[in-house]
């Protein structure tokens, strides 16, 4: 066991970039900015989300008009693919061809 460790010591058994014993991921100066980066962009977004743009009372219901109108325009968009009503008597016209018998 210990000869093999001595032999086997900077080796990496099995697939090196997955498992318990994986080779390990060095950081670069380019990995380190770009990290530094993305977390400045998540402070500020965090910055500009934490400021209101409207009060609590401006917001409460501010969209119900356009929210109204979105529901009639899907309820009218839904309705338009259904065919108009018709009675059963106009779906059954075409075997009113000829009535023997009832002209005789």
């Amino acid at each position: 066991m210990f000869l093999t460790t001595v032999l086997l010591r900077n080796k990496i058994p099995g697939k090196q970039w997955i498992g318990k014993h994986r080779r390990p991921r060095f950081v670069s100066l380019q990995m380190k900015s770009n990290m530094i980066r993305r977390l400045e962009i998540e402070a500020e977004n965090e910055y500009w989300l934490s400021r209101a743009y409207m009060t609590q009372e401006q917001e409460y219901r501010h969209n119900e008009e356009r929210r109204r109108a979105f529901k009639e325009a899907m309820v009218a968009a839904s309705k338009s693919k259904f065919p108009e009503h018709k009675f059963a008597t106009e779906h059954l016209d075409h075997l009113n061809v000829t009535k023997k018998w009832a002209s005789s």
